[in-house]
């Protein structure tokens, strides 16, 4: 994660992204002078002022574009074909195409890809807009549709780490709610891609990790030198939990689980 920032509801969708960008942008290019980057978004990003800042500082973009009649236009070639190719061997057919086109709103015309895809609900065409060079099956499959992954991260901290839990009556305070939401979700991500590498778990979601690894009924026993957890014998991840302690404590010896 490298922003969280809560917005009101009454705003354009993409307000204030390409100030985010640029930060993130200036960032990374501080640590690493010679990286590429691309962004990729679903189609409330798409703006034309965010795309012309990245073709004037040099980044790639791979954004969806909302369906409409003009580009269903632009596209009919790719589209009537896919259709008749499913029409005659019944199969969904996917086909790719690529076409110049500019939005009455936009400042000039750029490439757009279009992924036709019918089936017997109709002809379900997609859209996306791009300055990235390629093949266009390799950009829609390869990059765009890889934006999943970062939206199930996203669904991730708003459920698992209760981000959306905005109801405050003070905007700030929301505000601050969220970056306490957002540095939790930090410190689980940390754990999963260090103390977890190499385990059964590897890959598991935050609330997964929640439940097994940080909800676990345990006897705490205060000394005058000590705080002692005992862990339940019979808690059926003793062997995950021991693998992620040895990982984070350097210890001497790790302390058996089990015992009351």
């Amino acid at each position: 994660m490298l922003a969280a920032y809560l917005r009101p509801s009454t705003i354009d969708a993409a307000r204030h992204a390409r100030a985010v960008l640029r930060l993130l942008v200036r960032a990374l290019r501080a640590a690493w002078p010679e990286v590429r980057i691309t962004i990729r978004a679903d189609s409330g990003f798409c703006r034309w002022r965010l795309m012309r800042w990245c073709d004037s500082h040099g980044i790639g973009y791979v954004l969806g574009l909302a369906r409409n009649p003009a580009l269903q236009r632009d596209a009919r070639a790719e589209i009537a074909r896919a259709e008749r190719q499913f029409q005659a061997t019944s199969p969904p057919q996917r086909l790719f195409g690529s076409f110049g086109y500019a939005a009455g709103s936009w400042d000039r015309s750029r490439r757009v890809i279009v992924k036709a895809e019918p089936n017997a609900q109709g002809a379900n065409p997609r859209f996306i807009v791009t300055n990235v060079p390629g093949d266009p099956q390799r950009l829609y499959d390869e990059v765009s549709c890889q934006r999943g992954a970062m939206e199930n991260r996203i669904k991730e901290q708003q459920l698992d780490r209760v981000a959306d839990r905005t109801s405050g009556p003070q905007f700030l305070a929301n505000q601050f709610r969220l970056l306490w939401s957002s540095a939790a979700y930090v410190l689980v991500q940390t754990l999963r891609r260090t103390a977890l590498a190499g385990t059964e778990r590897a890959r598991a979601q935050v609330g997964t990790i929640r439940l097994r690894l940080f909800k676990v009924a345990a006897r705490v026993v205060v000394r005058a030198r000590r705080v002692v957890f005992h862990l339940a014998s019979s808690y059926p991840y003793q062997e995950v939990f021991r693998a992620v302690y040895a990982q984070l404590v350097e210890p001497r010896v790790v302390p058996a689980v089990g015992g009351g």
